[in-house]
């Protein structure tokens, strides 16, 4: 999977000139794990751009690993020329893309160092996929934290917007700790206690049935 990893985006790079929407710019600010600003010539002008970066999604800020996911984006590319696709705009006015540094796909490398999730809901890449499974395997980055704080960001921001921005995130109340979670005979939502202990079952333990619009998100009762 790393030579896949690899060659993707060697193939990307390489046919970067031919495609209309990638652009060269230099990156100014790095603002999470999973966003950056940069800018860009634009006939003669510079211009500020703010890009989110697709197919991933880093821990928010206030969740475990956030600040580490914003250094390993700081470190592969703050201050550097770096190449982007543009594939669409988010709710935001933000540029998502792709983006290449050192001839390298910087959300692959982030996603193979264990730093971010793959956004399941905006792709299936399986390429990508994998280079999450084979982190979360070799317990990487987030991956080496209790069970109970691989909480998805997106299941967190939900969490945050059920409660009104001021609760914990969910599956983080009293849940019951890492080591005390295994996996045992429980095999649907009703007979989880948490939201940690269901993502722990479907992450862990290979519980799919948890998950049945393969979002990422495991008993929606529970982790909404």
């Amino acid at each position: 999977m790393v030579r896949a990893g690899a060659l993707l985006a060697a193939l990307l790079w390489a046919g970067a000139a031919h495609g209309e929407l990638y652009f060269d710019a230099r990156v100014v600010a790095v603002k999470d794990g999973d966003s950056i600003e940069v800018v860009r010539d634009v006939g003669g002008r510079e211009e500020l751009v703010k890009i989110r970066l697709s197919g991933i999604d880093a821990p928010e800020r206030g969740q475990p690993w956030a600040k580490r996911a914003r250094e390993a984006l700081s470190e592969r590319v703050f201050g550097k020329t770096v190449r982007i696709n543009a594939v669409t705009t988010d709710h935001y006015g933000r540029t998502v893309g792709e983006v290449y540094a050192d001839n390298a796909c910087v959300g692959c490398e982030l996603l193979r160092g264990g730093h971010v999730w793959v956004y399941r809901r905006y792709t299936k890449d399986p390429v990508l996929l994998g280079l999450e499974a084979e982190a979360r395997a070799a317990a990487r980055g987030l991956w080496s934290l209790p069970a109970s704080q691989q909480v998805p960001p997106w299941a967190w921001r939900r969490g945050k917007r059920a409660s009104g921005g001021t609760a914990p995130p969910a599956g983080a109340g009293p849940a019951a700790p890492a080591s005390e979670i295994s996996c045992g005979s429980k095999r649907y939502c009703g007979e989880m206690a948490s939201c940690a202990e269901a993502q722990f079952y479907l992450e862990r333990c290979g519980l799919g049935r948890l998950d049945g619009d393969h979002d990422g998100i495991p008993c929606e009762t529970l982790c909404r």
